[in-house]
């Protein structure tokens, strides 16, 4: 059975102040091309289908046109929530909509039922479950000692009571623990939100969303599909594509990826002012990939990012890098402060204002608050 893996669409996304629309509908005209070549059996989307909870119109719109296309090629679909959606949304009209092959995950009741598919090896069970944290999971397993991600994902996970002699998918959206990261993923103080992989053990094909970084866990057995768009200049080294897993008899698994071309790629160039002005002329045509350009100018170009826009009309985003920013210990790149946890970035800020860091009673204190706030804020 071919399966074609997709996560994370962030459909209404805006980076930097650009909306992302346009560039979402190209990749998803893209994305149906691929289905066209492939001809898979199913076609998984592990989560942030929005980037909102209360998504635009427009976003909306552009789901439903994709979902329509999707039914028109007679494919099976397994669509769940992730943590940017509202569950309630993602699940609306699933039972009257079933029929056509699209199928949407309830909100999560402690129960997972499984959609199952034939192929000539015999069945194949989907199950979907939604992202969930500790308190989603608890109040419906109340014996259960459920004090961690990891305690409610298993938890969720063995209350399915899969036949693990059959083939089996599993649909989540988790932080599965030494997935590699970027900055434009929520991040848990701590790591609080990690899930150790091997809650996952005997199932198939574990389907991932929440890593905007194509990449298996392990093996190929548990795989994220990353986001099939660039969302964060944390992302510009991404090789986007989409995943491609054929389950054969019970134990054999291939997965290979169709790499995904963007209307627009995104990337940091850096260098002076003049030298970047200079680059765009002899090329003999502006730019129009999404740009961060590191500005390596001692002294501040006026009204700098009106007069590059002329020349390169995607700019998001300019910083400087020269001995003044250096000096003042300004943070750029790989060291910004998007990629910090909260807790870092609170012990940080205490330090800066106190001159000294917190003490380890303080650390404790601050840090079993943040993941009360975590877990308790969606």
């Amino acid at each position: 059975m071919k399966i074609v893996h997709l996560s994370d669409l962030h459909l209404g996304k805006r980076v930097n102040e650009f909306s992302m629309l346009e560039d979402q509908a190209y990749i998803l005209a893209e994305i149906l091309r691929i289905i066209d070549r492939v001809q898979p059996q199913a076609v998984i989307v592990a989560g942030d289908v929005y980037d909102k909870p209360v998504p635009p119109a427009e976003a909306v719109e552009l789901f439903d046109d994709f979902l329509w296309r999707l039914a028109q090629r007679q494919v099976q679909v397994f669509i769940i929530s992730g943590n940017h959606d509202s569950p309630e949304r993602i699940a609306f009209a699933s039972r009257l909509i079933d029929s056509s092959g699209i199928h949407l995950s309830p909100v999560y009741g402690g129960q997972v039922t499984p959609i199952t598919l034939q192929d000539q090896y015999g069945p194949v069970h989907f199950y979907m479950l939604p992202f969930v944290k500790p308190a989603h999971v608890r109040r419906y397993f109340e014996d259960a000692e459920i004090n961690s991600y990891t305690d409610a994902v298993k938890t969720a996970v063995d209350a399915m009571a899969m036949d693990k002699g059959q083939r089996n998918v599993l649909v989540t959206h988790q932080f599965v623990t030494g997935a590699a990261r970027s900055e434009s993923e929520d991040v848990s103080v701590g790591g609080a939100d990690n899930v150790d992989a091997s809650v996952f053990d005997g199932i198939d094909y574990v389907a991932l969303g929440h890593i905007h970084g194509p990449q298996s866990m392990g093996s190929d057995r548990i795989r994220y599909s990353g986001t099939p768009l660039k969302y964060s200049f944390s992302e510009a080294k991404h090789n986007k594509s989409v995943t491609v897993a054929t389950l054969g008899e019970k134990g054999t698994l291939t997965v290979e990826t169709v790499p995904l071309t963007a209307r627009h790629d995104m990337r940091e160039i850096r260098g002076c002012y003049n030298d970047l002005v200079t680059r765009a002329n002899y090329e003999g045509t502006a730019t129009d990939d999404y740009l961060h350009i590191v500005l390596t100018d001692e002294e501040d170009i006026p009204d700098v990012m009106s007069r590059l826009r002329v020349i390169y009309p995607n700019l998001m985003k300019i910083d400087y890098d020269n001995q003044r920013t250096r000096t003042g210990g300004q943070i750029t790149g790989a060291d910004a402060p998007e990629t910090r946890t909260p807790l870092e970035l609170l012990s940080a800020f205490y330090e800066l204002q106190n001159g000294q860091p917190m003490s380890e009673e303080q650390t404790r204190y601050a840090k079993a608050l943040i993941e009360k706030i975590w877990e308790e804020g969606a």
